[in-house]
């Protein structure tokens, strides 16, 4: 009787329903401070991605990119030197695929670990790079 009980109630507590808590932009803000020591930079970047690739602004985006640059291009890895490599390429490189994780993105559902800012499934990622600790795109992954 006791063991039929408990595994009603084990039962019970695995079919109840899970509240996920909601990440909020305090939460994102709070994350990217203690990794990096700063949001306002990341949050700042995030909002020119969203506007240079909502606008298929081919030069903003490629000012926003850590040179050199590896990229998949038709399968094969490319390392791109410089902005015009990349402008030359960028429909090969900011596809669809890409375009629309961005703008589905929002800034209080981003995820950021020691690695950067990620956005999507790993479509996007970014970070502060060089000395300067200049935030770029360190990844673009189809």
């Amino acid at each position: 009787m006791f063991r039929q009980l408990r595994l009603v109630v084990v039962a019970a507590a695995l079919l109840a329903p899970v509240t996920a808590v909601a990440q909020t932009k305090a939460d994102v803000d709070a994350s990217l401070d203690a990794l990096f020591g700063n949001h306002q930079p990341y949050h700042t970047f995030f909002d020119a991605l969203k506007k240079a690739v909502a606008a298929d602004d081919k030069a903003a985006v490629a000012a926003m990119v850590d040179y050199p640059f590896q990229a998949r291009i038709n399968g094969k890895a490319v390392k791109l030197r410089d902005k015009a490599h990349f402008i030359a390429d960028y429909d090969k490189i900011v596809t669809a695929k890409i375009k629309e994780a961005v703008a589905r993105q929002t800034y209080a559902t981003l995820f950021a670990n020691w690695q950067g800012v990620m956005i999507g499934d790993g479509e996007v990622w970014f970070s502060g790079v060089g000395d300067g600790n200049a935030i770029k795109i360190t990844a673009i992954n189809d």
